[in-house]
C-alpha cells in the first residue's frame, strides 16, 4: 500500500463518507464569526464528528493541541485570494504554498481551488496539475475545489457544467473533488456518474436555517455522492458540534 493510500484511509475516521470543514476563508473575508477562536471551532467539530479540517498553513500553529491522536485530519489550504482585491481579480487563486511544506506541518492532505469560466482559469488548471504531481510525489491525497465562475450565478448550479467541472478535477490527478450541489438529486447523479473519484458538495453561501443544511446533505447522499466539505454554514452555526453529528447520521445511516 502506498503512502496516498495509506493517507486516503485515514481521512474516513467514521464511515465510508467523508466530513470536511473547510476554514480556509479567513484569507477571502477576514476573521469572520467561527474563525476568530479557531481551535475552539476545529474542537467542536471533530466533536460532532468531522473528519478533517481545512485551513492555511499559518493557522496550523493555533490547533496542536486539538490535531492529532485520531481526532480529525489536517488538509493544508494552498490556493488563495481576497475579497479586497479589484473586482476584475476577485476569482483569481494564487497558490500560496508546497505540498513538501504542508507534510512538515503534518497534513494528511492537501487542497486546491479551480474557477472555471474565469480569466485566470488556465493558470489555475495549471498550478493545480502541477500540485496533482506533487501529491504523488510526496504521496498526499489531493482535493480539488471545482467552481464554475464566469459570471452567472446560474451556471455555478448548473448540472452540465458542474459535471464537467469533476472531470477537469479527476483528469488532472484530483482523488477528491469538491462541486456545490445542483438543487435536485437527480441533477446530481449525473454529476456522479461523469466520475470515478469521490464527489463531495459544497455549502454555498449561508442558508436560511440548518434544517435545510441537511435536507442538502441528504438529497446529496442519495444521490451518490461521498460526502461533504461544508465551511461557514456549519462554523458559523450556533452549535457546530451538535450540527455535525446531524450531518454524520445522515452521511452514516
Amino acid at each position: 500500500m502506498s503512502g496516498k493510500e495509506i493517507r486516503f484511509k485515514k481521512l474516513y475516521h467514521h464511515s465510508d463518507k467523508l466530513l470536511i470543514v473547510p476554514m480556509d476563508h479567513g484569507i477571502t473575508i477576514g476573521p469572520v464569526v467561527g474563525l476568530t477562536e479557531i481551535n475552539e471551532t476545529v474542537k467542536a467539530v471533530f466533536e460532532g464528528g468531522a473528519d478533517a479540517v481545512v485551513v492555511h498553513k499559518g493557522l496550523v500553529r493555533y490547533l496542536k493541541d486539538t490535531l492529532g491522536s485520531n481526532k480529525g485530519e489536517l488538509i493544508i489550504h494552498l490556493s488563495a485570494s481576497t475579497s479586497l482585491a479589484p473586482e476584475a481579480q476577485a476569482n483569481r487563486k494564487e497558490v500560496v504554498s508546497s505540498v513538501e511544506h504542508s507534510i512538515r506541518l503534518g497534513a494528511t492532505a492537501i487542497s486546491t481551488h479551480v474557477n472555471l469560466g474565469s480569466p485566470f482559469e488556465a493558470d489555475q488548471l495549471r498550478d493545480v496539475g502541477m500540485i496533482a504531481e506533487e501529491c504523488d510525489k510526496w504521496g498526499l491525497p489531493l482535493l480539488a475545489m471545482m467552481y464554475v465562475r464566469d459570471g452567472s450565478k446560474d451556471h455555478e448550479f448548473d448540472s452540465v457544467r458542474i459535471r464537467h467541472a469533476a472531470r477537469v478535477a479527476e483528469e488532472l490527478g484530483a482523488d477528491i473533488v469538491k462541486v456545490n450541489y445542483s438543487g435536485s438529486a437527480e441533477s446530481f447523479k449525473d454529476v456522479i456518474t461523469g466520475v470515478k473519484i469521490p464527489v463531495l458538495i459544497a455549502g454555498g453561501e449561508r442558508l436560511s436555517s440548518s434544517g435545510d443544511l441537511l435536507s442538502m446533505v441528504d438529497d446529496a447522499i442519495s444521490a451518490g455522492a461521498n460526502g461533504i466539505s461544508i465551511g461557514r454554514n456549519i462554523f458559523q452555526d450556533e452549535n457546530p458540534a451538535k450540527l455535525c453529528a446531524g450531518i454524520r447520521s445522515i452521511l452514516d445511516q
